[in-house]
């Protein structure tokens, strides 16, 4: 098996493995008792969870497996699938919805997240598209044909509504067009430019609204738009050092909403404390600090720009989901990498990682 292995890079093998594993555990840890009292088994999202990380691991192999450059002559198509997908939410009959939001593409026995295929097959895209066309960015004109892409992607996904989806695809593209040679000046028109457009998005919706003032001050309304976040940091409050123990946590129990998915690193805290929340937040920024080593040192500019902008993907997730449930930034619905449940999330994740894995069986000079 070992040998197999050879020449790719184990560390972010080994901590993409450890990671989705660890994330099984605490799903159900997490929501064992909510999935007895609502679905009358204990084990209904460990199972779900497990599938997942089996399907995604397979899938990850594959694409370990599969030249890299592949996804070059695939990155047309990929997008188009892409913005297909992200139409189909609205259709009676193929997009499902909940909670006021059609964000999901239904299939008998789950559902599919468009707005998480997006964001690999955005990077995709601009990673074919930079190798082409890289000595243009610099200028107007080269980066047009981008924000024009980007711009159809967050229209489709503002409708559905998915707010944090979209600024998580502008953050990416931007990021990897200045790694192109946008110029800085660019970067703050554009930033000057959506200014407006965010606040309208924000404050033209009362739900958005809200998250803002409860941001702000949670304790102006502790029992509806502040509950959330003090519940989180009820939970890490209670764990401290070491923390509770391993399924001890009681903010999961019907206090803490979406323990399981978006708010899971509270019960991280919670049960393994300060010291369990630290190691996971070291092996993130160990598995993006050895992403851009493989950025670097890809041997063309296509896997530099595709390696790079997985790395900034999982980087900004991981970063925006950590902040938001510690009360750092507004509350979003953005995932843990490999951690929160979920399969649309979980599966593309490692499916990213296969790709970046099997660039750095390929990086050259690397010292």
């Amino acid at each position: 098996m070992l040998k197999r292995l050879e020449g790719y890079d184990l560390v972010i093998l080994l901590m993409v493995v450890t990671l989705t594993c660890f994330g099984v555990v605490m799903v159900y840890s997490a929501s064992s008792i909510m999935a007895e009292k609502r679905m009358h088994d204990s084990f209904f999202f460990l199972k779900r969870q497990g599938t997942f990380a089996i399907l995604g691991f397979g899938i990850m192999y594959w694409a370990m497996k599969k030249d890299y450059h592949f996804w070059k002559k695939a990155a047309v198509p990929i997008l188009v699938a892409c913005i297909i997908s992200l139409v189909l939410v609205f259709i009676p009959g193929i997009g499902g919805s909940a909670k006021g939001a059609a964000r999901w593409i239904r299939f008998p026995g789950f559902s599919f997240q468009p707005a998480e295929f997006a964001k690999i097959s955005l990077i995709i895209f601009m990673a074919y598209s930079l190798d082409r066309k890289q000595d243009q960015i610099r200028w107007v004109k080269g980066i047009v044909p981008y924000m024009g892409v980007l711009l159809v992607m967050i229209v489709l996904l503002m409708i559905q509504p998915d707010m944090g989806s979209s600024v998580t695809l502008a953050g990416v593209a931007i990021v990897m067009l200045f790694a192109a040679g946008m110029r800085l000046s660019h970067i703050i028109s554009i930033f000057l430019f959506s200014l407006p457009i965010l606040y309208y998005f924000v404050m033209h919706k009362e739900y958005r609204k809200r998250r803002i003032l409860s941001f702000m001050d949670p304790w102006v309304d502790p029992d509806k738009t502040g509950f959330q976040i003090i519940q989180s940091w009820l939970a890490f409050g209670s764990g401290g050092i070491t923390g509770q123990g391993l399924g001890e946590g009681k903010q999961k129990l019907f206090y803490l909403p979406e323990a399981h998915t978006d708010f899971i690193l509270s019960v991280v805290g919670e049960e393994l404390g300060f010291v369990g929340t630290v190691i996971i937040a070291a092996m993130f920024f160990l598995l993006v600090h050895r992403s851009i080593r493989v950025a670097i040192y890809a041997e063309d500019s296509f896997g530099r720009f595709l390696a790079f902008g997985i790395a900034v993907l999982i980087g900004a997730e991981a970063f925006v989901n950590m902040a938001v449930v510690m009360g750092m930034v507004p509350t979003k619905g953005l995932a843990l990498p490999f951690i929160s449940y979920g399969g649309s999330s979980l599966i593309l994740s490692l499916f990213a990682m296969g790709i970046l894995l099997n660039i750095s069986s390929r990086m050259r000079g690397v010292p």
